[in-house]
């Protein structure tokens, strides 16, 4: 088993940057060969991707909707994956999850994965 957890959320104003951490135990070398992903959900809404990273860090994905805002990266070394986010807009107020697939590719479905981190609260307010 792989046990994500998520921390970095919290209160911000539009045009802020925040950076979430993604952090694995438990069976950390099939973290370190699974791709990772971060999504959020919004209330009202279904969960959707947001980036994601292949197992080395070779490949990165992102959702048009923060591609040029939102960076992800990740340090094996640290089991750990990180989302840095910029000019942040109102609607990306939103539940982060970030899930880990058993694959090694990048997935845009949340069906594909098999872990996931209880999430962690982003507010941005205008």
């Amino acid at each position: 088993q792989v046990h994500l957890v998520e921390s970095g959320g919290g209160l911000v104003q539009a045009g802020g940057s925040l950076r979430l951490s993604c952090a694995a135990s438990g069976r950390t070398f099939t973290f370190s060969m699974s791709a990772v992903s971060w999504f959020r959900q919004a209330p009202g809404k279904e969960r959707e991707f947001v980036a994601g990273i292949s197992w080395s860090g070779g490949s990165t994905f992102y959702s048009d909707s923060v591609k040029g805002r939102f960076t992800i990266s990740r340090n094996n070394t640290k089991n750990t994956v990180y989302l840095q986010m910029n000019n942040l807009i109102t609607d990306d107020t939103a539940v982060y999850y970030c899930a880990a697939n058993s694959n090694t590719v990048v997935e845009v479905t949340p069906q594909e994965y098999d872990y996931w981190g209880q999430g962690t609260q982003v507010a941005v307010s205008s």
